[in-house]
Formats: structure tokens, C-alpha cells, sequence
């Protein structure tokens, strides 16, 4: 494939998925940090929508998550898969090889505990979409870490966007001390390669979920942390609490 021919793809790859509702798309090269099962698929096709600030403004440290945050999760996530459906679908009638990963699956093997089968995050910051923050999620420049993700792994050669490589949350740690369940570090700024381990304790974040918010979607949701980043709420001009 010509260089202008994997413009061209690109360009109609990208129209496909934000005329179906993306508000960000990008790729990155993944060669070298997949699992031998899928270690052919050596780029990723980042996508990201951005959830109604409306909807998240209503989190908050007191009460929590809402029940309408929780219906708005999950109608996002079934957008994600399907935006990645279109995607996969159209790549493979190109002639090359495609996977969707599902928006929001946890896999919770003996070894893989609270983690899915190819991280999006990992993926994001590939394809240039942002960096990963102190409360463990995507941070973008748009929307702070108001967004969901979801990824296509792909053998197709696309052009690829620079991967960010460093943290724009300097000495923040608004999200760590808002964390009713104490499971941010805080103290640390993310690098590529850095365990997610060295920012969040997702054992505690799951449990702290289950026990205080079992009454919404059986505890599936927080998002304190991302409600008050910064990054999310001075795009609007508001403050932070």
C-alpha cells in the first residue's frame, strides 16, 4: 500500500467513525506489546467518546455515583462496541485482519485480575489521544478524562499518530485526595511502562464500589476521580470542589 493510499483509508476510517458518533480517533503502533495471540495486530485504532458533562457534573464526593451516570455508562459502552463494530467490519473488507475489543470487559483471571484482554489506555496514549493520569484513566487535552474508549487492533498499515510519553498532572493530586477509597498513589506521575499498580490499588476501587454503591448497577461505577480533574472541568470554566 501506497503512502497516499493509507491516507485515503485513514481518512474514510476516521469520517466512518465520527459520522457514527466518535469524538476522537486515533492510531498507534502496538508491535512489540501484545500477547503472542494477537502479536500480528501491530496497530491500534483508538476511539473515544466524550460523556455528557452534564451527566458526570452530578457526581459527587458525598453522594457519588448516580443512577443516571450508571444508564449513561452502559449506552455508552454499547455506542464504543458498536463504533468498533463498523470499524473492524470495514477494515476487514479492505483485506486485513481485525479485533474489536470490547469497550468494558474484565476478564478477572487467576493472574489478570481487574483487567481486560488488551488495555485501552495503553492504546490511547499510542495513538496520541493523551496520557494517563493520576486517577489511572485517559486524560485528554479536550476532555480532561470525561471519555470511554474502545480499541481496534489491526494488521492494516495505517498512519500513525506520535504517542504521547509524559503526564500533564505535574504536582496535581486532586483526584487522589478525593478518592473515598484511598486507592490513588497520587505521588506519582505515569511514563510508558509504568505499572498501573504505581497509581491505583483497583482492589480497593472495586471494593469500595461493591460496599457503597451496590444500590447503583450493583456497584459497577464511581467516577469521583475523573469528576474533579481539572482537565475536565476548566475546559468549561468551572472549578473543581
Amino acid at each position: 500500500m501506497t503512502d497516499k493510499q493509507m491516507v485515503a483509508e485513514m481518512k474514510t476510517l476516521t469520517k466512518l467513525l465520527k459520522e457514527a458518533g466518535a469524538d476522537l480517533v486515533g492510531v498507534g503502533d502496538v508491535s512489540g506489546l501484545l500477547p503472542a495471540s494477537l502479536k500480528d495486530l501491530t496497530q491500534a485504532v483508538s476511539v473515544a467518546i466524550h460523556l455528557s458533562d452534564r451527566i458526570i457534573d452530578e457526581i459527587t464526593e458525598e453522594i457519588g455515583p448516580t443512577h443516571t451516570y450508571f444508564h449513561h455508562y452502559r449506552t455508552i459502552n454499547t455506542m464504543l462496541d458498536q463504533l468498533a463494530a463498523q470499524g473492524m467490519l470495514q477494515i476487514q473488507r479492505w483485506g486485513y485482519s481485525a479485533m474489536a475489543i470490547p469497550a468494558s470487559q474484565s476478564l478477572n483471571e487467576k493472574d489478570q485480575q481487574f483487567r481486560g484482554r488488551f488495555p485501552h489506555r495503553m492504546a490511547s496514549t499510542r495513538a496520541g489521544l493523551g496520557w494517563i493520569g493520576k486517577n489511572s484513566c485517559l486524560v485528554t487535552p479536550a476532555y480532561g478524562p470525561r471519555v470511554r474508549l474502545v480499541t481496534i487492533l489491526t494488521d492494516m498499515p495505517l498512519v500513525v499518530n506520535e504517542p504521547v510519553t509524559e503526564s500533564r498532572c505535574n504536582d496535581c493530586r486532586i483526584c487522589a485526595d478525593a478518592c473515598p477509597a484511598g486507592a490513588l498513589a497520587g505521588n506519582v506521575n505515569w511514563v510508558p511502562g509504568l505499572e498501573r499498580e504505581a497509581l491505583v490499588e483497583p482492589a480497593l476501587c472495586s471494593h469500595h464500589m461493591k460496599n457503597k454503591y451496590q444500590h447503583i448497577g450493583r456497584g459497577a461505577v464511581c467516577g469521583i476521580c475523573f469528576r474533579v480533574c481539572p482537565w475536565g472541568n476548566n475546559k468549561r470554566g468551572t472549578t473543581t470542589k
